[in-house]
């Protein structure tokens, strides 16, 4: 089965004419020479109106531009373009009257003027109704800004880093050193790319909109979350490390989930017969990404680094599983008090399924004890155990499966490996 061409085709990577509007980014790094290849994807374009949120470099326009091509797009990235809609936002109303009834209308980066919301509520109830696709990648504004979201008449979508299926040739070790960002899988230079992405939310989302005063401890606090990802996060230590205040880290953290940056997973206590612990863990939201953030040098060990990018594409894939399927689930992790731990638990209309991700090529039996813990709770969950080896087999009731395999199989609104193995 392949990523379905209802969705739409997408073209990797930002497209090359709106990067000159972007004062502090380095054009000549990132948007020299993009391979221009077309890419299907797993996300279903909806048939109303709808907010297409995801981080800066997923291809929200790229795809939006092959899946509508006659949409009328206002790119609000173009600063010109920006002011004169924040100073008249009524003037949202002239150019969409210039375009027949039937023409979507594509909004891009609506959080950098959110008072177009007020009109584009009006334009959808109006007679004849408009079509209206908002994208974003920060949430932020429109959560905190107290502005019109439209009260449901928009359904919200996200776009995530390409999956192993969209891809057809799947490098394992290059997703985890590079990542899956549509953005940087484009690029010749992929290093330089992502080594420039973390600048671009530094200088366009957090100085220009002023959401902290300190842009250097920002970016110090960048890296020492880098060594929280894939773990509990303890926003105590984290301010140590960065030598700042804990409510100041703890509004970092904020400022990273409101710009799609990073997700906590919490812990699945649903019908539980032990007792677990409290706290969330930590991913940021491409397995590139952390890599580009996490220092490394000679006292820090590379199966350390690599066990915590393995165990973040597992997770980034199952978000977008979950994100692109048509029936409800959400996405756990286990742990109890005594420290027994699954990874994943996802937990939905299709039913319970625990992984465990394990950064080896052998596995022991004691690899399966916290998998063993939890069937013994919930029976009726599949478990699988996901690894670095080559062979297939079930042992003890769990599927242990070739991570590679299993990231490549897996596909929405199809069961995540039983009905393969």
């Amino acid at each position: 089965m392949s990523p379905s061409s209802s969705g739409g085709l997408s073209q990797t990577g930002e497209r090359l004419d709106s990067a000159p509007t972007r004062p502090h980014y380095d054009v000549r790094v990132v948007v020299l020479r993009l391979k221009m290849e077309f890419r299907a994807r797993f996300l279903q374009i909806p048939d109303q109106s709808f907010f297409l949120f995801g981080p800066r470099g997923t291809g929200k326009t790229t795809w939006l531009r092959q899946a509508l091509p006659d949409a009328l797009f206002l790119d609000l990235l173009q600063p010109d373009l920006a002011r004169d809609l924040l100073a008249r936002p009524e003037r949202l109303r002239d150019l969409v009257a210039a375009t027949p009834p039937r023409t979507p209308v594509v909004v891009d980066e609506v959080q950098r003027v959110p008072e177009l919301l007020g009109v584009v509520h009006a334009l959808i109830e109006s007679t004849p109704p408009r079509r209206f696709v908002l994208t974003g990648s920060s949430a932020r504004k429109l959560r905190r800004g107290g502005v019109d979201l439209l009260a449901g008449r928009a359904i919200v979508r996200t776009l995530h880093p390409f999956m192993a299926a969209e891809l057809g040739p799947f490098d394992l070790q290059a997703a985890l050193t590079r990542g899956l960002l549509p953005l940087v899988v484009a690029a010749d230079h992929p290093t330089d790319v992502l080594r420039a992405y973390a600048s671009l939310y530094l200088d366009e989302e957090v100085r220009v909109e002023g959401w902290t005063r300190n842009v250097g401890a920002f970016a110090r606090f960048l890296e020492a979350i880098s060594f929280s990802h894939g773990a509990v996060l303890n926003i105590a230590n984290v301010a140590r490390e960065c030598q700042v205040e804990r409510k100041t880290t703890a509004g970092y953290v904020e400022v990273l989930e409101d710009l799609l940056l990073s997700f906590r997973v919490p812990v699945f206590t649903k019908r539980a017969r032990r007792v677990t612990v409290a706290h969330p863990k930590f991913y940021l939201f491409d397995a590139g990404v952390f890599r580009s953030l996490r220092p490394a040098g000679p006292l820090d060990r590379r199966e350390e680094i690599e066990g915590a990018a393995l165990e973040g594409l597992v997770a980034q894939h199952l978000r977008a599983w979950i994100a692109y399927s048509r029936e409800r689930h959400d996405l756990y992790y286990w742990r109890t008090r005594s420290g027994v731990e699954v990874d994943f638990v996802v937990y939905g209309a299709s039913g319970v399924w625990t992984i465990e991700v394990k950064n080896t090529a052998r596995i022991r039996d004691d690899d399966l004890r916290g998998l063993s813990a939890f069937g013994e709770d919930y029976p009726q969950a599949t478990k699988l155990l996901v690894y670095r080896g080559t062979r297939r087999e079930r042992r003890n009731g769990t599927w242990i499966v070739p991570v590679e395999d299993f990231l490549r199989q897996l596909e929405p609104n199809a069961p995540m490996w039983a009905h393969r193995a």
